[in-house]
């Protein structure tokens, strides 16, 4: 993706400025009209602002780009500042004063300096979409118009993080069985470069004819002990190309899509993303958003390229005309509880009520998913072991009984 800088002007007709990033510029026209924003100027930047042309300190920011943490903590204290009345510059020196993240630090003093040049607090916010999010600005231009900056600064603060635990979540489901995984590849290394070869001197010293399986297993780890440089290349090489495609749009799309269908951990990621869903969903409903202004920055706030484009496409069905029943239906990404919730909220003007409570269902049983995953997943993973011990086994040790016959 590519940044790009924006002149727009929105319904009041004020200037905003900001940048956003996207694949091409027409999508960056289609998210400012998603938004009531009527795109003046568009044109690709060389990067994020401020980051220089130099490689190193571009890596520095990048490493400390304000996170999740922070940005939940700058939340509850600017909920607590607001609501106190005090007013939002002096609340925000305050908060670059005593924040330990200095990238954060500068992003404040530069908001800072936006809103006493009479710029608003969300078009200050617009110019690092990339440290914010979409999501976030548009709660702070809620607040703004409606006089209740504190309840937006406290609703993204209740939602970041819930989905901080969502994440989370996620991340341990992945992490147990990848874990596993590895430890399995490097057994079967180490028992093909350094075991495998002592039983092939001793089958070759009595010159007998080797199963068909045991050939294979021994042709395998001859070849990876002599070209085991070649080998080690070539999974270092296919670690690498595999980042760097699904770091590219298309790749990230095919990850993401294979992502929900892994045995077991694919089903705890899909409940998890769609509990992301219904939260961002629920808050932007609730909020007042334009539906399909809301859809499109949900869509984006999911972290998954593959269902974010489901929602794009359920926005494009809602400005056809269609309602959001049967566009959550046709997308077919969506589970039978979120559907029903859907058409319960529609049918009782209950929708946000509804989503806040598939969320919130959705959080729970990925919690209880997770809490229990090594006894979900224990069964295929001893499957998976036991064929390849057999495998191994029934290769090494079947001469074995021909050599004792000979023996004997």
């Amino acid at each position: 993706m590519s940044h790009y800088s924006y002149k727009a002007r929105d319904a009041n007709g004020q200037m905003r400025e900001g940048t956003i990033e996207a694949d091409t510029a027409a999508a960056v026209a289609d998210d400012l009209m998603a938004r009531s924003l009527t795109p003046l100027s568009i044109e690709e930047t060389a990067g994020e602002k401020g980051a220089g042309t130099d490689p190193l300190e571009a890596l520095n920011r990048h490493l400390n780009k304000p996170g999740r943490a922070e940005l939940i903590l700058f939340s509850r204290q600017m909920h607590s500042l607001t609501k106190a009345g005090i007013p939002i510059i002096t609340g925000l020196n305050r908060l670059a004063e005593s924040t330990s993240n200095e990238q954060l630090a500068e992003i404040i003093d530069d908001i800072v300096d936006d809103l006493e040049s009479g710029r608003d607090l969300a078009a200050a916010m617009a110019k690092y979409e990339d440290v914010f999010g979409g999501l976030y600005i548009s709660m702070i231009r809620i607040g703004e118009q409606t006089g209740r900056i504190d309840e937006s600064f406290y609703r993204m603060y209740e939602y970041l993080e819930r989905d901080d635990n969502t994440l989370r979540q996620i991340k341990s489901a992945v992490r147990y069985p990848a874990f596993v995984l590895i430890a399995i590849a490097i057994a079967v290394a180490i028992i093909m470069v350094f075991v495998i070869p002592k039983f092939s001197a001793i089958y070759d010293s009595f010159k007998i004819e080797l199963p068909l399986a045991t050939r294979i297993i021994i042709g395998t780890s001859n070849f990876v002990s002599e070209y085991w440089l070649i080998v080690f290349g070539l999974v270092i090489g296919g670690f690498f190309a595999f980042r760097y495609y699904i770091n590219t749009t298309d790749g990230q799309m095919w990850w993401d899509e294979k992502k929900l269908k892994f045995p077991v951990v694919g089903d705890i990621i899909l409940r998890g993303t769609l509990a992301r869903f219904a939260g961002a969903f629920a808050m932007t409903y609730r909020s007042g958003l334009p539906i399909t202004e809301g859809m499109n920055i949900v869509s984006r706030a999911v972290d998954n390229v593959y269902i974010g484009k489901k929602i794009q496409g359920m926005r494009e069905g809602i400005e056809r005309g269609e309602s959001l029943t049967n566009v959550s239906i046709t997308s077919r990404v969506f589970t039978s509880l979120v559907i029903q919730m859907i058409v319960v909220g529609e049918e009782t003007g209950q929708l946000e009520d509804m989503l806040e409570e598939v969320s919130g269902f959705y959080e729970r049983e990925v919690e209880y998913d997770v809490q229990r995953l090594s006894s979900l997943i224990e069964p295929l993973l001893t499957v998976a072991i036991g064929v390849l011990v057999l495998i191994l086994a029934l290769g090494v040790f079947l001469p074995m009984w021909d050599l004792v016959k000979a023996a004997q």
